[in-house]
């Protein structure tokens, strides 16, 4: 193993300009080639702000007062220009969306090495490599891609560039268990060739078996863990299923042989079943499977290629009928909280949309939004921009909640506080939720009843028992 530290922190810490409290506090912090090492804690601790600094983000971009001594390869970073460190670490974001520039997976990964000025002859095979890597079609148009598999294409990109030091954030979030173990067998063996790989993520049931280190941060102090699985269980709750048992009613969607294709590409071939009302509906399936489709087909932001969809919320709103009295009634959480998220303040985001001002209040309350009341939506962590969007929707109290991937950077506590607050509503309102999830910390709790799609079609049909089967592989 190499004796330069990939990354080494001494005694760094951090305050944003404008900002009186410390965000990173005299942080010993390093990273070896060779290795995985995994950075862990609950939202808002300083995970974001320590990565930043290690990327260079901090303080070429993104001002505040830095004390301490930061190495990358053995190399102050001090004085050094972003690009310089870029050429050392590649980052690979926890929205994929926010690095994707090109239509075609091919451009997308061929316009980094471009930038890192690696000869033409040399790319296409770059381009071959990290996509038989990474699993990805390299004519696909990125847009049709799923969220895991854009995810995918942003780690392939920073592979085909060639740095050494890898950070990911959260790069299992919107992963099926499959990827999941793919990708980390991919990380894996990119460290036993030589790389150093630096993961922050929640997942870390999934993650832990993959890791060399282990570091929690807490209230800005970093401190390495010595036991894996004594740290594991010790962020771990236990998620109680304490929903009321709804009685079946009524149907309330009947999707009746739903294709849907997008140009040549097919996504859903002919998938037929019924939603009924005040049930909780997972879906289930691969990444690219056309599960986050099916939610847009269900919510009237796409229109089936063949088949149809119908439905029993109000009979006046006819086959077709999308207007804003339907949105009142179906709110649709993004997988991406950025994509709903326009409103200057977070109470300004709750009270666009809500049933009223009180009931505004009532969410800001419930999803413990309070503290965040006057920061703009952009400026929050992902974990806290998803609680908001989720907010922003339950707001408007609507009798169908569609959750693509609702619990996305949510650490241990805090997962637990959201499945509790969401079976709370629907408890309360007896609405319809109809989640997509691959995290498997929370399938089961968020299921009365689950619908497995693949290949295009439904394959199998169940309760909890089909979720537990697809999530442990029993």
């Amino acid at each position: 193993m190499c004796t330069v530290k990939a990354i080494e922190l001494k005694g760094v810490s951090f305050t944003y300009e404008g900002n009186g409290d410390q965000v990173l506090k005299n942080v010993d912090f390093a990273v070896e080639y060779g290795e995985v090492a995994l950075l862990s804690g609950l939202s808002g601790e300083g995970k974001s702000t320590l990565l930043s600094i290690v990327s260079g983000i901090i303080p070429n971009i993104v001002s505040g007062k830095i004390a301490g001594e930061v190495l990358i390869d053995g190399k102050s970073t001090s004085g050094q220009k972003l690009s310089q460190t870029c050429r050392k670490v590649g980052v690979v974001l926890q929205n994929a969306d926010s690095q994707i520039i090109h239509k075609i997976v091919e451009d997308e990964i061929a316009f980094g090495c471009e930038n890192f000025a690696i000869p033409a002859n040399r790319i296409g095979a770059q381009i071959d490599r990290v996509c038989t890597l990474m699993g990805l079609d390299k004519t696909a148009k990125t847009r049709t891609l799923s969220g895991g598999q854009k995810q995918r294409l942003i780690t392939a990109s920073t592979l085909a560039t060639g740095q050494k030091i890898l950070i990911l954030d959260e790069p299992l979030a919107n992963l099926d268990t499959v990827s999941a173990e793919e990708l980390m067998n991919t990380l894996r063996a990119l460290a036993s060739a030589g790389y150093a790989v630096l993961v922050v993520e929640h997942r870390l049931d999934m993650v832990l078996p993959f890791v060399d280190s282990v570091w929690n941060i807490r209230a800005g102090v970093v401190s390495k863990v010595e036991n894996k699985q004594e740290y594991l269980l010790s962020q771990t709750v236990t998620i109680r299923d304490n929903s009321l048992n709804h009685e079946k009613g009524k149907v309330l969607f009947n999707v009746n042989h739903i294709a849907f294709s997008v140009r040549k590409k097919e996504i859903l071939k002919d998938v037929s079943f019924e939603i009924y009302s005040g049930e909780r509906l997972l879906l289930l399936g691969e990444n690219g499977t056309g599960k986050t489709t099916l939610l847009r087909l269900l919510a009237r932001l796409f229109k089936p290629t063949k088949g149809e969809i119908a439905q029993s919320i109000n009979p006046k709103f006819g086959k077709r009928y999308r207007g804003r009295k339907w949105f009142k009634s179906v709110g649709v959480v993004y997988q991406n909280p950025n994509y709903q998220l326009f409103m200057p303040t977070v109470e300004k985001e709750i009270a666009f949309n809500a049933q009223s001002k009180e009931y505004a209040e009532e969410m800001i309350s419930l999803f413990d939004l309070e503290h965040l009341r006057k920061r703009h939506p952009q400026s929050l962590s992902e974990g806290q921009k998803r609680r908001v969007s989720i907010a922003a929707v339950c707001a408007g109290n609507p009798k169908v909640l569609l959750l693509d991937e609702p619990t996305v950077g949510q650490d241990y506590q805090g997962l637990c506080d959201l499945i509790k607050i969401l079976d709370e509503l629907h408890d309360k309102s007896g609405n319809t939720m109809i989640t997509v999830t691959h995290d498997m910390r929370c399938a089961e709790a968020l299921c009365d009843r689950a619908v497995l799609i693949e290949d295009g079609v439904v394959k199998e049909q169940g309760g909890k028992d089909l979720a537990h089967r697809y999530f442990f592989h029993e």
